[in-house]
């Protein structure tokens, strides 16, 4: 792995972070509290409460994931084209999960996973795009 990837993860990660603050943080936590499911006490009640450095450690690894996919395989560069195979990956990952949490467990209900597939697949995009672009910096 180069340090181009690296750094790209990193960039990629705090605007994931960021961003993950911003749109579930901010504008969904109270639509995410009151439409979890029936499984209480599984939910942080605050952002005090959560583990920023574990948030951050996660936000890094997604970046690193699509930095890797785009670096090794892909070949995305550009800003634009970031964000869009990250909304792609990040809608397909987020299909994926939701509906397998909603299937098995009480976590979720319909609409907040309805919801969380395009919270993330707007977190990935916007992921992806920082990722790209750092990527096609110089080429």
């Amino acid at each position: 792995m180069t340090s181009k990837v690296i750094i790209a993860a990193l960039i990629g990660g705090t605007v994931s972070f960021i961003g993950g603050y911003l749109i579930y943080g901010m504008a969904l936590n109270s639509f995410m509290m009151t439409n979890a499911g029936s499984a209480s006490g599984v939910m942080k009640t605050d952002m005090a409460a959560s583990n920023m450095a574990l948030i951050f450690i996660g936000s890094v690894a997604g970046a690193l994931l699509l930095a890797y996919i785009f670096d090794k395989w892909a070949n995305i560069r550009t800003l634009s084209t970031g964000a869009q195979a990250g909304a792609l990956i990040g809608l397909l990952m987020a299909l994926s999960f939701d509906f397998t949490m909603l299937g098995t467990t009480n976590i979720l209900t319909s609409t907040s996973a309805i919801v969380d597939v395009i919270a993330s697949t707007v977190l990935t995009a916007l992921t992806g795009g920082a990722v790209a672009w750092w990527l096609g910096r110089g080429n």
